[in-house]
């Protein structure tokens, strides 16, 4: 895939405008207390995986509404003091996958948790947890199901799990609750960068190659999937651009970056043909935290993979250290 977004020089100052709604902080509290209101404690059942340097735990936890998600929790076996942690988002489409795929978090010596999204888990990787929640007619996916409305948006009960997720996490008593990091690639990078918004106090952010980001320009310049979905939605619904657009200024990550205060490490693919650059440099440049890039100037969404893996685990090892100091 070609270059085919903005030269270098242009994506480093990209700053699009893009105003929260007035009520925007409001919505999310409300959303936020409401759904921790009606939280019951997290359930942790250990599993055997045939992994002897992990420890594994089939994981229940209250998320939007009080509804019931699933992840897994592991732990670096036969630890005897808490760890920092790391709660991962999964990608468009994965679920939280079988027990035994550890990821190198746990290797690492953190407190690895990897959330369920809410209806997906069934085009790459297995997931476990419905969305109950019914929808007006969309289009096949997750992009617009009840996009008329904020309240019934899908992305609205997605980021009240993930925020969730983060509050599990802390109560489990072999994890350090001050030291809880966020990350994930694709939709997960964008799910990392709404909690660091709306949950101010995670520890850090780990955004790749994010996805949910700067709606108005990424449904302009691309139709492929999953960003496709709006714009074949609008396609048919032509007389719904404006009450789209005001739905989705509730949910873009680009928008809510200013709020983040976490240190933040992103990576951005310069031919990415999914999450085109210039919405990820919309966030980056909008984030409200300390904050670096990484670029991958000849990848598409693959981003960097295993060599930006390598960046993340000296970053957090050095935010890790700097805290004992």
């Amino acid at each position: 895939m070609p270059y085919y977004d903005m030269p270098k020089h242009e994506l480093t100052k990209y700053m699009p405008e893009l105003a929260l709604p007035d009520d925007a902080e409001s919505f999310w509290s409300t959303t936020l207390a409401e759904s921790r209101a009606a939280a019951q404690p997290a359930e942790w059942r250990k599993v055997e995986t045939g992994l002897n340097l992990v420890d594994t735990f089939d994981v229940a936890f209250s998320g939007f509404g009080g509804q019931r998600v699933k992840a897994w929790l592991h732990l670096p076996a036969n630890i005897e003091a808490p760890v920092p942690a790391v709660v991962r988002f999964q990608g468009y489409g994965g679920g939280r996958g079988l027990p035994h795929e550890v990821s190198v978090w746990a290797l690492a010596g953190y407190a690895s948790f990897v959330m369920d999204t809410r209806g997906q888990g069934s085009a790459w990787s297995p997931g476990d947890t419905p969305d109950p929640t019914g929808s007006a007619p969309s289009f096949p996916g997750f992009m617009t199901r009840g996009i008329l409305d904020p309240k019934e948006y899908y992305y609205r009960r997605v980021y009240t799990d993930a925020v969730l997720a983060v509050d599990a996490v802390r109560s489990h008593p072999m994890v350090r609750p001050g030291q809880v990091a966020v990350s994930g690639g694709s939709q997960g990078g964008g799910m990392t960068l709404a909690v660091a918004s709306l949950a101010r106090d995670v520890w850090a952010a780990m955004a790749d190659v994010p996805f949910l980001c700067d709606f108005p320009r990424a449904t302009e310049i691309i139709d492929s999937d999953p960003y496709g979905e709006i714009v074949r939605y609008l396609k048919t619904h032509r007389d719904q651009t404006a009450a789209v657009f005001s739905t989705l200024a509730y949910f873009d990550v680009a928008a809510l970056a200013p709020l983040a205060q976490a240190p933040a490490l992103f990576s951005v693919a310069l031919m990415d043909p999914i999450c085109p650059p210039s919405t990820v440099y919309a966030a980056f440049n909008r984030y409200g935290g300390d904050k670096q890039i990484v670029e991958y100037p000849f990848n598409g969404h693959e981003g960097g993979e295993a060599f930006h893996q390598t960046v993340q685990l000296e970053w957090l090892a050095s935010l890790d250290a700097a805290s004992r100091t």
